[in-house]
């Protein structure tokens, strides 16, 4: 019984220690794979906090995909879709956001 006591009481004692994975968002994902010469860490992660509060993860996936092919940010913005529409809609609110919070 003392050896499991002792066990416990290490184990709990090594928990603070253990790093936490932080996972990054498709937002900072994309961010920091676009090669864009300000793209670092901490603005990556300013960016994905302003999709966390603006964009469902669909949203966010969908808008990822702009640092890969800038142009599909235009096709989507210049779509008769209604679907497009609320999707531009719903990404300005991110742009505006993500400016307003993460701007230097």
């Amino acid at each position: 019984m003392k050896k499991l006591a002792l066990a416990a009481a290490l184990a709990a004692l090594s928990l603070p220690v253990v790093p936490t994975v932080a996972l990054a968002g498709p937002i900072e994902s994309a961010c920091m794979a676009s090669g864009r010469q300000a793209a670092n860490r901490q603005l990556c992660r300013c960016i994905q906090q302003a999709a966390d509060a603006t964009l469902s993860r669909g949203d966010q996936r969908q808008a990822a995909a702009f640092f890969r092919d800038p142009h599909k940010s235009q096709e989507i913005r210049a779509s008769r879709s209604s679907n497009d529409s609320a999707f531009w809609q719903r990404y300005s609110r991110f742009g505006s956001t993500a400016e307003a919070n993460c701007a230097r």
